[in-house]
């Protein structure tokens, strides 16, 4: 069974009151792996029928990063990329079905690896993939007593 990772309010990944974001509602279906679905609309394309490649490695920056987060809404793993490496296999489109799924690697105290693909959902075909080095969001750097104020939380369907 997959558990819902938290969504907050203005992420453009995963803000649900982002008014220009993608609004992701992400699964954690293993321990370090993560899943969710998306249909790109017309106004992220970069060429016609195409989503934008920044776009695509903002996904694959976000999805690989929630891979070590965990799904416990009070204690998320908060981390910054400090390098993102992107593969861009074929074009992926607007307008059709995406899964896109994520994988913790490498993981030490202060620091962490992790891939993320964006896969056609219709032919399981990996159209983009990408790997990311990232570092721990230092404590003075965030303060966890404001997760309310970030709307930080697992939202109903």
């Amino acid at each position: 069974m997959a558990n819902k990772q938290p969504n907050s309010r203005m992420c453009f990944i995963c803000g649900l009151e982002n008014p220009v974001g993608l609004h992701l509602h992400i699964y954690e279906t293993g321990p370090g792996v993560v899943e969710t679905t998306y249909i790109a609309p017309d106004h992220f394309q970069g060429y016609p029928g195409v989503l934008h490649g920044g776009i695509v490695g903002a996904i694959i920056d976000e999805i690989s990063g929630r891979a070590l987060m965990g799904s416990d809404p009070l204690n998320p793993r908060f981390m910054f990329t400090a390098r993102l490496e992107v593969k861009y296999r074929q074009n992926v489109p607007i307008g059709k079905p995406l899964k896109i799924i994520g994988k913790a690697l490498k993981t030490k105290a202060r620091s962490a690896e992790a891939w993320a693909g964006i896969y056609n959902a219709e032919t399981d075909e990996l159209l983009a993939e990408g790997t990311t080095l990232l570092m721990n969001v230092p404590p003075e750097q965030f303060d966890r007593s404001k997760l309310d104020e970030l709307g930080w939380m697992v939202y109903p369907e």
